[in-house]
């Protein structure tokens, strides 16, 4: 639990730009850890909620908006770590990424658009309207992976 929560306090501390992406990173290595790391944390936020919604754990209000404030956050960071040069090395990302940008950037950024969603649903505390909020972030995670990821 501590290398995760270390890990997201020093992405979110980070603020980047689409622009400078590409020499934000070493190298292509680089990216891809950045996006893999990225993408772990906003899986660990998804677990925690997820099992909250499927009553695995018991229901808290607080934990669930933090966790989805934390995804929301999250959601914007993995897809400036696409740069070019990235699409080579130990990754799941699909050619297609590179080959149909506009798709992939759409797809990104209705991710990002349906976390935020999420994070003012959980302010609610009202578990229907989190949970279908849920669903359709959760639904924006599937279609981009049918698309672009191995």
């Amino acid at each position: 639990m501590k290398k995760p929560l270390t890990l997201l306090g020093l992405l979110v501390g980070f603020s980047f730009n689409s622009q400078a992406a590409s020499t934000m990173f070493e190298n292509s290595e680089d990216a891809i850890e950045y996006r893999k790391a990225s993408f772990q944390l906003i899986r660990y936020q998804i677990g925690d909620m997820g099992d909250m919604l499927k009553g695995k754990v018991p229901f808290d209000a607080k934990r669930f908006s933090e966790r989805a404030h934390n995804a929301a956050q999250l959601s914007k960071m993995p897809w400036e770590a696409f740069t070019p040069e990235s699409n080579k090395g130990d990754t799941s990302a699909l050619p297609a990424v590179w080959s149909d940008r506009a798709t992939f950037n759409k797809k990104a950024a209705d991710f990002a658009k349906y976390a935020e969603a999420l994070a003012i649903a959980s302010e609610s505390g009202d578990k229907k309207v989190i949970a279908k909020a849920f669903r359709n972030w959760a639904k924006g995670c599937k279609d981009c992976h049918k698309s672009f990821k191995d």
